[in-house]
C-alpha cells in the first residue's frame, strides 16, 4: 500500500476515498482510530493508502479531481 494523501480534512478523505471506489481501486483510511485518542480535534491527521501497483494511476485521477496540493511526494 502506498500513501497518497495526509490531511485532517475529512472532507478532502472522504471526496478521494469515494473517487478509489468509483476507479475500482482499493484504498482505506489509516489512522481513523487515532481520532478517539485526539478527542475528535483534527489534531492527527488520516492516511489514504491505495494498492501500491495502482498509485499512479490513483496519483492521476487525484489530481484530475483537483486534489494535486493535497498530494504526497511519490
Amino acid at each position: 500500500m502506498k500513501e497518497l494523501i495526509r490531511t485532517n480534512d475529512a472532507v478532502v478523505l472522504s471526496f478521494a476515498e469515494s473517487l478509489m471506489r468509483d476507479a475500482g481501486i482499493i484504498c482505506f483510511i489509516a489512522d481513523q482510530g487515532m481520532s478517539i485518542l485526539d478527542g475528535s480535534l483534527g489534531l492527527l491527521p488520516r492516511r489514504l493508502m491505495v494498492q501500491g501497483e495502482r498509485a499512479d494511476e490513483a496519483r492521476g485521477i487525484l489530481s484530475d479531481a483537483g486534489l494535486a496540493a493535497e498530494l504526497r511526494d511519490p
